[in-house]
């Protein structure tokens, strides 16, 4: 049994003003050791979710323990969500620019006040690229016109700028990160747009404005040839050459493959609403949830377990969506709330807990709610006529209809809890051998 607590302190949302907004965020990950600082930007255009993945997990599993981290894993969030390159048109050409009155003005000044501030060393902005890309055309997939596995730069130097030899930063970190790239078709390869020299479509972007800006910049391309966490695996090989190039020291909670990056995008889907006092594992879940309890006429704020995942209001349910994909459907059945108590005791296996509500359980055989004078027990999914509580009896996975579990596999249960004819909150019960979820490894340290 563990306590779920998402440390997404920082990503507190209200839907109706995520829906309006669509903001940022940025989280810096700090040290006590003074070094260099790295921005990290992902998801400037929403049909890339190598890079955005990528800065994601860069939010979530790592810790810096010299110089600073910040990351801004969602900047064109809407456009993520909602599986398109830009929304609102490609925002990657907004900084040389723009009206006032586009919908992403605020967003591209704020992002600019970031990569201007004084702390700020040097800044990655990671895409998917097409092909592979070579100095020389090879054939139509790889070539000078392609940008797939290559590291951009707008020009060789900047004067007067720390870390302003572009050309030879790049060379370095091309070097350290091809020794680690076995296939020699997924190596890097430099490319430099020579921006200043009237590449037009250069002029507009995020890198180009940063260099304007006295600020060393670098574009990193992931072939889009490659799945998702392929991509989000070499990003994080090229993010990590350049943390070991600054001397950033660093340690995450996963080791570097490409199945441990898959696994980590595919599961890294946990959602906390009212006060954490109802926690949704989303590893395997299904399509839709039902009978939901929800407040009605008031705001859904919850909590989420990584920087991509919204909630969106479809007026007869909510939609769970997480970075480009659709999760699961919310669907409500609307109580008052009632916060007279924060945990219950169970008998799991013999043993007796205390389990705080938003908690998961691990149940091996069987469990049971101890009575609770003055509260309801609700286990979703388990009938016994002649109870109007469900508490006092020993329950074993076989007792409870499997299509009313949270996951596809019928291992995963609610267990609520009312007061009268008031929500007060709802465990877990889980009867797989996977380990429980918990969101307190979670390591963020939001400012936006």
């Amino acid at each position: 049994m563990l306590r779920v607590f998402l440390c997404f302190t920082g990503l507190l949302v209200s839907l109706l003003a995520q829906a309006q907004q669509w903001d940022f965020t940025l989280h810096k990950h700090t040290s006590s050791q003074a070094g260099p600082t790295l921005l990290v930007i992902g998801g400037i255009q929403g049909d890339e979710p190598g890079g955005f993945n990528a800065a994601s997990l860069l939010v979530t599993d790592y810790v810096i323990h010299s110089g600073e981290v910040w990351v801004v894993p969602n900047l064109n969030f809407e456009s993520i969500i909602k599986r398109s390159r830009g929304v609102h048109g490609d925002m990657n050409r907004k900084f040389k620019g723009m009206r006032q009155n586009d919908p992403e003005f605020q967003l591209v000044e704020k992002i600019k006040s970031i990569i201007k501030d004084k702390q700020v060393d040097i800044i990655l902005n990671l895409h998917d690229g097409s092909g592979f890309y070579r100095p020389e055309y090879v054939d139509k997939s790889h070539g000078p016109q392609r940008w797939g596995q290559s590291l951009i730069i707008d020009q060789t130097e900047l004067v007067d700028v720390t870390y302003g030899r572009l050309d030879l930063i790049a060379n370095s970190i091309i070097q350290q990160v091809n020794l680690r790239i076995k296939n020699k078709e997924h190596r890097y390869h430099i490319k430099n747009t020579q921006t200043r020299l009237g590449n037009v479509e250069m002029e507009k972007t995020l890198t180009y404005y940063a260099i304007k800006n006295g600020k060393a910049a670098f574009g990193i391309e992931a072939s889009k040839s490659f799945g998702t966490h392929y991509r989000a695996y070499y990003h994080l090989q090229m993010i990590e050459s350049f943390m070991q190039y600054l001397g950033i020291n660093y340690e995450r909670d996963l080791e570097l493959s490409i199945k441990n990056v898959k696994n980590r995008i595919d599961n890294n889907v946990k959602l906390a609403l009212y006060e954490e006092k109802m926690f949704f594992d989303m590893r395997d879940v299904r399509d839709r949830l039902r009978y939901v309890p929800m407040k009605k006429g008031e705001p859904l704020y919850f909590r989420a377990s990584n920087p991509l995942i919204a909630v969106l209001d479809n007026k007869r349910y909510y939609n769970v969506r997480y970075g480009n994909r659709s999760v699961t459907k919310l669907l409500p059945q609307y109580f008052d709330f009632d916060s007279s108590i924060n945990s219950i005791s169970l008998l799991v296996d013999g043993v007796k807990k205390d389990v705080m509500l938003g908690d998961i359980v691990a149940v091996d055989k069987h469990f049971q709610v101890n009575p609770l004078e003055g509260y309801r027990v609700n286990i979703i999914g388990f009938t016994k006529k002649g109870y109007a509580s469900e508490h006092g009896l020993s329950i074993t996975q076989r007792d409870i209809k499997s299509r009313f579990s949270i996951d596809k596999q019928g291992k995963l249960f609610r267990v609520e809890i009312y007061k009268g004819d008031q929500f007060c909150g709802m465990v877990l019960v889980d009867f797989s051998s996977r380990p429980v979820a918990s969101a307190e490894t979670t390591r963020l340290n939001p400012v936006f």
